[in-house]
């Protein structure tokens, strides 16, 4: 059974039992690859390498408001 077929098959099952509709096939494929590279980051930070890209602007902006919350 293909990846479509299982779909049509679940959207079918889901709207005679009045639940609501799966996610389409790939529809979030984007997040979880942007969510890979980000715990990559992450382990690479905790590694002792720098961060880079979205990991390092949300270290700088952490960083940057640490101060303000202890005083």
């Amino acid at each position: 059974m293909s990846i479509t077929q299982q779909y049509l098959l679940d959207t079918y099952r889901a709207r005679q039992l009045g639940e609501p509709a799966p996610p389409a096939p790939g529809a979030h494929d984007w997040q979880v690859v942007r969510e890979w590279h980000d715990r990559r980051q992450f382990q690479a930070v905790l590694a002792g390498r720098p961060a880079r890209g979205r990991i390092r602007r949300a270290l700088r902006r952490w960083w940057s408001l640490w101060p303000r919350a202890l005083g």
